[in-house]
């Protein structure tokens, strides 16, 4: 143990992560025997009902003709990564006192890039849903009076 300005520090051995170690050992052979288990005990009978995809109460008549869009997918991702940043700013509220001035300038940066991230993909047009009005497929899908008549 080394004392400097009255602050006690110990140096971590290997015996004290022997702990967390064992926690983790545990919880991954806890794992395992529950899956093991479910699997031998769980009856496999599958049918044509149950192998049938089924959404929403909704039993489809047809296979989907289309891919599934890619904007569900964008959305989650948005939703996850604004999710995360959301708990980092939790965090940082939490210790706000401890960290003054320089903590205070981190968070401004922080949600300064928040913000332009938000801006970005606003203006990308990854938030809006209705295709018929964006800008680049304005020719293809909507095609405005004027391009009509002039042709």
């Amino acid at each position: 143990m080394s004392t400097a300005a009255g602050v006690t520090c110990r140096h971590m051995e290997l015996a004290d992560y022997l702990p967390i170690a064992l926690m983790t050992i545990l919880g991954l052979v806890f794992a395992g025997i529950s899956l093991g288990l479910s699997r031998w005990l769980a009856p496999n009978n599958p049918t044509p009902e149950k192998l049938a995809p089924y959404e929403c109460g909704i039993v489809p008549l047809q296979e989907p003709t289309d891919r599934f869009p890619v904007k569900f997918y964008l959305v989650a991702m948005l939703f996850v990564i604004f999710d995360v940043e959301i708990i980092f700013l939790f965090l940082w509220a939490v210790r706000m006192d401890q960290f003054g001035w320089a903590g205070i300038a981190a968070v401004v940066v922080f949600m300064l890039m928040l913000i332009e991230t938000l801006a970005y993909v606003w203006k990308r047009g990854a938030l809006d849903w209705n295709v018929a009005h964006r800008a680049r497929y304005r020719r293809v899908v909507a095609p405005d009076a004027s391009m009509e008549e002039a042709a």
